[in-house]
């Protein structure tokens, strides 16, 4: 089962986020969280397999600080 585990405040970051997961080897995806009318400037949310939500949040939360958490 696929689990919510971090939102991004847009598409680009949320990207970058995904790629890293998809690195790691976890199973990652995304998709929009706010209304279809923000398009791609929306909140995103990022899902994983539910077995891997601790460990893919401890690689997200390396990679926030590295983007800036004000970005997310």
């Amino acid at each position: 089962m696929w689990t919510v585990v971090y939102i991004m405040s847009n598409r680009s970051y949320a990207e970058r986020i995904k790629q890293a997961l998809l690195d790691e080897g976890f199973l990652a995806m995304i998709r929009a969280a706010g209304s279809p009318n923000e398009g791609e400037q929306g909140p995103v949310e990022i899902l994983v397999l539910e077995s891997e939500a601790e460990e893919a949040s401890q690689v997200i939360s390396k990679m926030v600080s590295t983007l800036g958490g004000s970005r997310c």
